[in-house]
């Protein structure tokens, strides 16, 4: 280990904009760690903020509590934030955190204990389990959950490229970041959504690292009346959407949720594989389905599903429109013609994916 890394065991990433009001719960759970010896250093990233924020950082730092460090961050989004905490990182391990949340007494150590656990493993994950300010409404189930970062299950599991699942409050060993590169600020947050963890994570995926869900690492969330509003999460929705698309993630995993380069024999309409349009109209039938029903937290999630796929396909469609190698009708007559060639069971020495991405 280099001199630089060899003080702290982790690194704390708070990464924050214009919360001064919130700011100081937040420092305060981090700094009332029960570390078991465990050393650590928080690392507090102002990214670019108008409010009082530096002058909430500097009052902790001249409390003279733990080893708190304000670096500035005038590049504006999240990955930018990131990438300047952990450049200025003096630990082995990185446990990123953001303003609105707190953390439970013991979430050094745990973290610490699982890399130590595990040696195999360079990213962790943890539970995030919320602190409602008001009663949820009656829809917000935990199968609405994924718009507010929201994750509680009771079993930890690997997570590598046979099982590509995305971790939330996410710890990495230092290292990978020299090996694989850092946050993609390219990836601007969209709506309510933004897409940069998951981005992350495919990328140590195809590296061939490995993750662990650890539940024994406990983040506390704070969930505002206004994240609980449909408003907000058709919002997040519409830009998952959009996002995802970006990615590409639907052709890089398969339906088992491997990650692969490419789904083989993949037809595809305007850029946007078939089974996407396959998905669309089943959950547009569930969704219709809930509504007689009057489910109405089902209902609400098939809604966000179909709000999902079909940003989805518009996001393909825009990113499509100028690599068309035929017209609209062209395009659409040669897929009829592949899916029944397909279900005929026809032999065909072509490709069958309509035109090249």
């Amino acid at each position: 280990m280099t001199k630089r890394f060899d003080k702290f065991d982790v690194s704390v990433i708070v990464c924050t904009y214009n919360r001064c009001d919130i700011l100081p719960d937040a420092l305060e759970s981090i700094l009332a760690q029960e570390t078991g010896g465990v050393q650590y250093e928080v690392v507090v990233v102002d990214n670019n903020s108008t409010d009082k924020t530096r002058q909430v950082i500097e009052s902790f730092i001249e409390r003279g509590q733990g080893n708190i460090r304000y670096v500035f961050e005038g590049k504006q989004g999240l990955s930018h934030a990131r990438n300047a905490g952990i450049m200025t990182a003096r630990a082995p391990i990185v446990a990123l955190t953001d303003d609105d949340l707190r953390v439970a007494p013991d979430w050094v150590a745990q973290i610490k204990r699982a890399f130590d656990e595990h040696p195999d493993v360079s990213i962790v994950g943890s539970r995030v389990v919320p602190q409602w300010k008001t009663e949820p409404p009656a829809w917000l189930t935990t199968a609405n959950w994924s718009p507010l970062a929201l994750y509680d299950k009771p079993n930890s599991y690997y997570t590598n490229a046979d099982n590509a699942q995305c971790l939330i409050g996410i710890s990495l060993r230092r290292d990978v970041f020299e090996k694989i590169g850092y946050f993609s600020p390219e990836l601007l947050k969209i709506g309510a959504s933004s897409s940069e963890d998951h981005e992350l994570q495919m990328r140590l995926w195809r590296a061939g690292y490995k993750g662990l869900y650890e539940p024994k690492i406990t983040v506390f969330a704070d969930v505002q009346a206004e994240r609980m509003s449909k408003a907000y999460h058709r919002l997040w929705h519409t830009g998952h959407g959009k996002s995802m698309a970006i990615m590409g993630l639907h052709e890089a995993i398969d339906e088992n949720g491997r990650l692969v380069e490419k789904i083989p024999n993949v037809i595809t309409l305007f850029g946007v594989p078939a089974f996407i349009y396959r998905e669309l109209f089943k959950v547009t039938g569930q969704w219709a389905t809930a509504l007689a029903r009057r489910q109405a937290d089902e209902s609400f999630r098939h809604e966000n599903q179909l709000r999902y796929y079909a940003n989805y396909i518009r996001k393909r469609f825009q990113q499509n429109a100028g690599m068309r190698e035929h017209s609209p009708l062209k395009e659409i007559g040669s897929f009829i013609k592949t899916l029944a060639r397909k279900k005929l069971s026809l032999p065909d020495n072509k490709d069958i994916v309509t035109r090249k991405d």
